[in-house]
């Protein structure tokens, strides 16, 4: 192995002012990595200087770059400058190859630069991680951003650093994914970089002369882009006729890296660069929303949203928050009232430049579900956004079908939680432990302070509970009605999605614990130490999400023929609430012994409750009249059905003046 590197002429170490040091390799397997990577670099630097030939030597390495060994030292001999004309170099000899005619260079280098790319791709990702063995340090990552700003010449063709690095983002498969830091310091340059060349003439656009002239928001385009190869240097892409009007901006290349995971997403969109006073996404919701639109790439930017904003630690729930303000900011200006005091939308271009962030809007607000009901109960602040700023964001959001159905999800599950966080009737304080509670609780829900939690407490509590979630479930499907009449769609036909969810789904998911009904009704789950599926109350609603739909595959489901006529939305959404609070009240020991003893619905000895799928249209009304009848529980009911169909929040919060409550049986 060291005749080999002789004989390459491949020396290692670094000279400083102080002397020579030499580092020599303590393993075979270094010394081959040292031997691979710098052959590999040489290739590479032999076709930045104009031998075509060289490019098929890089590639004979391209399964070595899982190598830590080899991909530090090839990082290390390429450095950020020979990393970033290497691409160029391919995409100059690309267009030359067109220019001159040559059909059998261009045929041959272009899947040549592909997998050369992806080779570079996981390099690059690699080590810019410092959590990878070949993380090549901070100054590395500072240069590579000093590259990207840098000005470039291959031939005859001048170029941004960043131009020819965005081809190899565009490569990347996300494995391994690019970091947290690489974002941070590489990824919001980039983007910083843009705005500061780019500034004046998107200014111009918006001027009035500038919209004479047709001025769009034009983005900084990737190399390949900017010398019309179309897909000749996309990995993964469908051949298109070189010159052809698809190119791929910086940024979307960027987005495509970022989106190889939820922490690279986070990471670039929260990251404030040094001098701004927003971050990158605000910068992305506000300043180049236009750029987003002229190259065509809202789609890409709306599906990084829904990878970056859909969870539950605080950043994710920061980025929401800024997403919401942002488009309620917006949408506020757009939108009045038509002369029956509905809805209206006043200036269409805004909802057509916004429409795209409907869909991530909405399922980063169910993901975070709770701040809805704390907006419009406790008046409380969502980041800087309040009931005001959450109603017309919503406006938005709603207009999405799929966006829409997953909000309702969310609320059904966060009024699941909130139900079963009650105990069962019978809790005092000789089973508080068994139960899970503790005394302070039994305190809290022991209303009448006789020591025992019985039904009159149990009622109570659901009544509270059920009431306050009645609220945001209103909000929800109030607003969505207004957006499809502002829309000039009919408002008044169920749709499809939220059907589907009442009939096959969260309406008809198994009972939990119905395999616990015994022959003594009375506290039916008295003695139950609770867990499994009550205990996902203290779990994030995703998790919840996820629990619903292994029960939901697990069943054959039927379908109580109510479900297909359902006459709107706000209909559907009030039969999973009656499912809901009957079996919270069945969980809960609130139902009579006696007409538990007679239920149709019952199976079995000792008897059991059958599935919501499994029950006949007969059973499944009777379990509802049997929930409804229980003393006092048409109280509870009503309660909610009157707090739901109510709909003044959302006529104050958007300045509207309905003279009677929308929707309706």
């Amino acid at each position: 192995m060291i005749r080999e590197l002789e004989r390459e002429k491949i020396t290692f170490g670094t000279s400083r002012a102080e002397g020579s040091f030499l580092e020599m390799p303590d393993t075979l397997n270094a010394s081959q990595g040292l031997l691979d990577a710098s052959l590999a670099a040489g290739a590479a630097f032999k076709f930045n200087a104009g031998d075509g030939k060289a490019l098929a030597l890089l590639e004979k390495y391209a399964d070595r770059v899982n190598d830590p060994d080899f991909t530090k030292v090839f990082l290390q001999r390429l450095g950020a400058k020979g990393i970033t004309q290497l691409p160029a170099a391919m995409a100059a000899r690309l267009r030359q190859a067109l220019n001159e005619g040559d059909t059998k260079t261009k045929e041959h280098l272009s899947p040549q630069s592909k997998r050369a790319l992806t080779m570079l791709s996981k390099a690059l990702a690699a080590g810019t991680d410092p959590k990878n063995k070949s993380y090549m340090g901070d100054d590395f990552l500072r240069d590579l951003a000093r590259q990207g700003r840098a000005e470039h010449s291959a031939g005859p063709t001048k170029y941004a650093g960043y131009q020819a690095q965005a081809l190899i983002w565009r490569a990347h498969d996300g494995k391994p994914p690019f970091s947290e830091k690489f974002m941070q310091v590489v990824g919001a340059d980039a983007v910083a970089y843009e705005k500061e060349e780019y500034k004046g003439r998107w200014d111009a656009s918006k001027d009035p002369l500038g919209q004479v002239f047709n001025g769009r928001q034009v983005p900084l385009y990737n190399l390949a882009g900017a010398l019309g190869l179309g897909t000749l240097m996309r990995p993964g892409a469908i051949a298109t006729r070189p010159g052809a009007p698809v190119r791929s901006s910086v940024i979307a290349d960027l987005l495509h890296a970022a989106g190889s995971s939820k922490d690279a997403t986070r990471a670039l969109l929260s990251f404030t660069p040094p001098g701004w006073k927003e971050t990158v996404l605000t910068h992305m919701l506000t300043t180049r929303l236009g750029a987003f639109e002229y190259a065509g790439e809202r789609g890409p930017f709306s599906d990084l949203l829904t990878t970056g904003l859909t969870g539950q630690d605080q950043i994710s729930r920061n980025l929401a928050s800024d997403l919401t303000k942002a488009v309620a900011d917006q949408i506020r200006g757009a939108v009045g009232r038509d002369e029956n005091g509905n809805l209206r939308i006043t200036n269409r271009a805004v909802f057509e430049r916004l429409e795209h962030l409907g869909r991530p809007l909405g399922m980063a607000l169910a993901a975070n579900i709770d701040q809805l009901s704390r907006l419009l109960h406790l008046r409380d602040t969502f980041g800087k956004v309040d009931a005001t700023d959450m109603s017309y964001a919503l406006v938005l959001a709603t207009r999405d079908d799929v966006a829409y159905d997953a909000l309702i999800r969310a609320q059904t599950e966060h009024m699941k939680a909130a139900l079963n966080g009650v105990p069962p009737v019978g809790l005092d304080k000789s089973n508080l432990k068994e139960f899970g509670f503790t005394m302070a609780d039994l305190k809290k829900f022991d209303f009448d302070e006789d020591g025992r939690v019985d039904r009159t407490d149990v009622k109570q509590f659901l009544i509270d509970n059920a009431v306050a979630e009645a609220r945001p479930f209103s909000h929800i499907v109030e607003i969505r009605r207004q957006s499809l009449i502002a829309a000039g769609l009919d408002h008044k036909t169920a749709s499809e999605e939220v059907r589907i969810m009442v009939r096959d789904t969260i309406g008809l998911l198994p009972v939990p614990y119905a395999d616990r009904v015994g022959t003594a009704f009375d506290n039916v789950f008295g003695k139950l130490v609770v867990n499994g599926y009550e205990k996902l109350a203290g779990v994030g609603y995703d998790e919840i999400a996820k629990q619903v739909a292994k029960q939901t595959a697990a069943h054959n489901l039927s379908l109580d023929q109510a479900y297909r006529t359902l006459a709107d939305d706000r209909t559907g959404v009030e039969r999973i609430m009656e499912q809901t609070i009957g079996t919270a009240m069945l969980m809960k020991g609130m139902l009579e012994d006696d007409a538990l003893k007679d239920a149709g619905f019952l199976i079995g000895d000792p008897p059991q409750m059958k599935p919501f799928a499994a029950m006949s249209p007969a059973e499944y009304k009777s379990f509802l009249e049997l929930a409804r009848n229980n003393v006092g529980s048409r109280d509870l009911f009503d309660r909610f059905s009157n707090t739901y169909r109510r709909t003044s929040d959302v006529n104050d919060l958007l300045d509207l003046r309905i003279s009677q409550p929308g929707g309706g049986k």
